[in-house]
Parts: structure tokens; C-alpha cells; sequence
């Protein structure tokens, strides 16, 4: 049955998503129990991997039985199994918020949304890169319609500009994909990187070409430097619960870089080993800069939020260019705070503005708030989090960082990431001044808050301060996965034993 476990991520969204399609216009309560419940499932199901996946061992699901290299395999070891989770647990949030009202701004929600859940999940499970592309699309395709949920012409102008981009990135996908397996004659990632080490040095050069063109996709996926304009109107304008939930599709992109660049292209790689290192730290660095300046100009709070998801790239994509266990290690468990505690203030950021009348969320004066000492009290939460301060989850996940980097990294890393964390707190502060102290002008708001709308921001932020009482269960998690991923040849043992492991 523990093998079989490996297939629910996807099974589980699909079967729901494929029920929930077939009632195509309206929001019925069956619908948002369905949705709910099949996502309360995912939280299990991913718990459960998490607990197989502690022991180090990685296992594969053989689809029709053809096994490795062919045919279509799912692999789970730590990585896998923790992105499955923290996904679940994301998605938990956005779906029973969405329950209150936001489902019904249009068509298909629920059923939408699970069929992003399964791409997203398929995605962190798959083992070849042709289905990472198949997984890529269906999460993709899931997220153009949910982005222009609810229409108006924000939405539409930057949901053409997502849809542009990213078929555009999907075309670079399929030629990076024709040219390795070109070169390899393989798309599963465990025999690519064997078949490296055995390479004709006349190929090396496609290959490289190949790599290069991956990072590029994955690039635009993470949002680095200069693939990143896409996404602060995207998730500015997004319904709240859709733009929670995308605090994950980020993390699609480091999660691609961290199991390609490392199975396929390490150190057994030779020459061809690490060929996104140099262009991920540079670039990294760059994308905070450029991130923390975004923060500071901004004068709505969802754009403000979306530039914090800027920042958190850049961090973790400065861990991935350290390209050491430390730094991995340290990434992974910004990766977890960060995800979640961005998610939580995206559906803050739409209880303020629903109290607010025709403020909204910019960042001037409006209306008192209804319950505005509890909305101020978890902004205050998310800010101090999301900034870095002690004594929440976000202060370790840096400090972590901090420390992994290197005595030559040291003078780039540490004032770049720290001065981002000063303007991060610089821009809460002047909006938390705006939204709760110079707020009260007119008739107080008489909107009222949903208990599904509370649940879904304090299970994303409530996350914050149980990541620093769970810090050491999950930094040793973190750090045991950092080490499987440091070692690709446990990867390639379990999915072909024939190259010296056992069976």
C-alpha cells in the first residue's frame, strides 16, 4: 500500500477535479465540500509521505509496471514528499477561504483548482523531464483561467501577459527537452545523469545548450532576474485565494533547479557539472535588489505582497547558487515559512480591502474597520515574519542562510539580503501606518467577515510562530533532505539498481 501512496497527490485532485467539472455553472455547497474535503485529504496524504520519506530511502511508482528508464515513473524521496505537503497545507487555506464567497466571482473554481494541485504535485513527483513539461502544462493551463477568475480589465491584461509568457517559456521547454534527449537518448532524470558520465565529449556541447535553455524555463518559472516582470501585477491582481495558492508556483521553478541541477547535472556530470551556478548567484542577488526596491515603491498592498514573493525568490535562489548541503539545507526551511506566511497575507491583504469600501487596498486613507485590532494584530504577525525579524520563522530561515554562505560570498550575500530585510520592514511599517492608524475617515465599514475567511489566514500565518517551536524536527528534516539531494546516487540506485545499487 506504501508504494501505491506515492500515486494519491495525483489521483486524489483529479478524480475531484473531474467531479467537481462536471456541474459547470453555479457554486453549490457540494462543490465546496468536495473541494474542501479532497484537499483536507491531500494534507494527510502528504503527512504520510513525509512519514515514508524520513527513513532516506527513495521509492518509485512504475505506471503500467515498465520499469525505470522507461516508461512513466513517480519518485519520492524528502524533497518530493516535503513539497507535497507544504502544498497541501497552502492549499487548505486558499480553498476553505475561497468557500465564502470568491468561488463564486465565476465558472469552475473548485474544479480548476484541483487540476492546478495535481500539476503542481505531479510536478514534484515525476522522475523524467518529459512529464515535468506534461505536469508543467497542466498546472499552467489550470492557472490561466484561475488568474482571470472573476474577470475586470486588471485581471484579463494581466492574465494575457502570464498566458503570453508562459507558452512562450513552454516552447523553450519542449526544444530543451528534443535537445537532450537528442544528445542522451533518455528523458528519465536518474538515467540522464548516468549516461552524462559516459558522454561523447563532441555531444558536451548540446548538452550544454540543453541545460542553459532549462535554466532559462525554470528561470521564468522562479521569476529571477530578468524573467521576473510577469509577476507582480499577475499576483497583485489575482483573487485572494488564487494568489495565495500561486506562493507556490514560484517555488515549481527552485524546486525544477534543485532536482535537475542536481541528479542530472553533478559533480559525476564532469564538465558539464553545475552549468547554472554561476548565473544563479549573480542573478539571485540581482533579482533582491531589484525586489527591494519594487517594495518600497509600492502603493497597494497586494503589489507589496507580490514584491515580497520577489524577495523570497531571490533569497532562495541565492541559496541554490552557494550550492552547498548548508545553504540547501537553510533554503528549505525559508521555502516552508516563506510560502506559507506570503499566502496567509495575500488573504489578509482582501479582508482589509473588503473593509476598506473604495480604498481597497491602496495604501490611503479609508474606513475604520470592522474588527480592525484582530486584522491589525495579524498583520502585525505577517510583517514581523515576512521581514525577518526575531523572534518568528523568518529571522531563522536568514540567519540560516547567512550563515551557509561562504568567506568570498559573504560580502555580496550579507548586505544585499539584510538591506532587503530593511526594506521590507521600511514598507510594512508605512503600510500598517497607513491601513490601521490614518484609516479612520468616513462611516465605519459594515462588512462582515466569514469564519472560513479567518480559518484560511490564521492556518497560513499561524504557521510562522509553530515553525519556530517545530525548528528542530524540521531543520533536521531539512537537513537530511539537503544531504539525499547532495547525493544523486541514492536516486540512481533505487531507480536502476543495475548501476550498483540493490533492488
Amino acid at each position: 500500500m506504501s508504494q501505491h501512496l506515492i500515486i494519491l497527490p495525483i489521483l486524489l485532485p483529479l478524480i475531484a477535479g473531474i467531479i467537481l467539472l462536471r456541474t459547470r455553472m453555479g457554486v453549490s455547497h457540494q462543490q465546496r465540500l468536495i473541494g474542501s474535503l479532497a484537499t483536507l485529504a491531500l494534507v494527510v496524504t502528504g503527512v504520510a509521505l513525509v512519514v515514508q520519506a524520513s527513513s532516506g530511502e527513495v521509492t518509485y511508482y512504475a505506471l503500467g509496471d515498465w520499469r525505470p528508464p522507461f516508461g512513466i515513473v513517480l519518485v519520492l524521496d524528502r524533497l518530493s514528499a516535503l513539497m507535497v505537503l507544504l502544498t497541501a497545507v497552502l492549499a487548505l487555506g486558499c480553498v476553505v477561504f475561497a468557500c465564502a464567497g470568491d468561488d463564486e466571482q465565476g465558472s469552475n473554481f473548485h474544479g480548476l483548482f484541483q487540476l492546478q494541485l495535481m500539476g503542481i504535485n505531479g510536478a514534484f513527483l515525476t522522475g523524467d523531464l518529459f512529464n515535468l513539461f506534461v505536469f508543467f502544462e497542466v498546472l499552467l493551463l489550470a492557472s490561466y483561467a484561475l488568474l482571470m477568475h472573476g474577470g475586470g480589465k486588471g485581471r484579463i491584461q494581466a492574465g494575457l501577459h502570464y498566458v503570453v509568457l508562459n507558452l512562450a517559456g513552454s516552447s523553450l521547454f519542449l526544444i530543451a527537452v528534443g535537445v537532450l534527449y537528442g544528445a542522451t537518448g533518455t528523458l528519465n532524470m536518474a538515467d540522464m545523469a548516468v549516461r552524462l558520465g559516459e558522454l561523447d565529449p563532441e555531444r558536451s556541447g548540446l548538452v550544454r545548450a540543453g541545460a542553459l535553455l532549462l535554466l532559462v524555463v525554470f528561470g521564468l518559472k522562479a521569476a529571477i532576474l530578468p524573467l521576473y516582470f510577469w509577476l507582480p501585477r499577475a499576483y497583485a491582481t489575482a483573487p485572494a485565494p488564487v494568489a495565495a495558492l500561486f506562493a507556490i508556483m514560484t517555488k515549481v521553478g527552485i524546486y525544477a533547479i534543485l532536482r535537475v541541477y542536481h541528479l542530472v547535472f553533478g559533480d559525476h556530470a564532469g564538465n558539464l557539472a553545475a552549468p547554472d551556478q554561476d548565473w544563479i548567484w549573480w542573478l539571485s542577488l540581482a533579482t533582491l535588489v531589484v525586489a527591494a526596491i519594487g517594495v518600497l515603491a509600492a502603493r497597494d498592498l497586494r503589489l507589496l505582497i507580490a514584491y515580497l514573493v520577489l524577495v523570497s525568490v531571490g533569497t532562495l535562489l541565492a541559496g541554490i547558487g552557494m550550492r552547498t548541503p548548508d545553504a540547501t539545507h537553510a533554503l528549505l526551511y525559508y521555502m516552508v515559512h516563506t510560502t506559507l506566511v506570503t499566502g496567509g497575507l495575500f488573504l489578509l491583504a482582501e479582508l482589509i480591502g473588503l473593509q476598506r469600501g473604495k480604498a481597497n487596498t491602496r495604501l490611503v486613507k479609508g474606513r475604520p474597520m470592522h474588527r480592525g485590532n484582530l486584522l491589525a494584530g495579524l498583520f502585525l504577525l505577517g510583517a514581523i515574519a515576512v521581514a525577518g525579524l526575531p523572534p518568528l520563522s523568518g529571522a531563522i530561515g536568514k540567519a540560516l542562510i547567512l550563515q551557509a554562505a561562504n568567506a568570498a560570498q559573504q560580502p555580496w550575500l550579507w548586505p544585499i539580503l539584510l538591506l532587503s530585510g530593511l526594506c521590507a520592514l521600511i514598507a510594512l511599517s508605512r503600510a500598517g501606518s497607513t491601513l490601521f492608524w490614518r484609516s479612520q475617515e468616513g462611516n465605519p465599514s459594515d462588512a462582515r467577515i466569514a469564519p472560513c475567511q479567518w480559518f484560511g489566514v490564521t492556518w497560513l500565518l499561524a504557521a510562522s510562530p509553530l515553525l519556530v517551536v517545530f525548528a528542530a524536527p524540521l531543520s533536521d528534516y531539512t537537513l537530511a533532505t539537503a544531504e539525499q539531494l547532495a547525493t544523486p546516487e541514492l536516486h540512481i540506485h533505487a531507480l536502476l539498481p543495475e548501476n550498483g545499487g540493490e533492488s
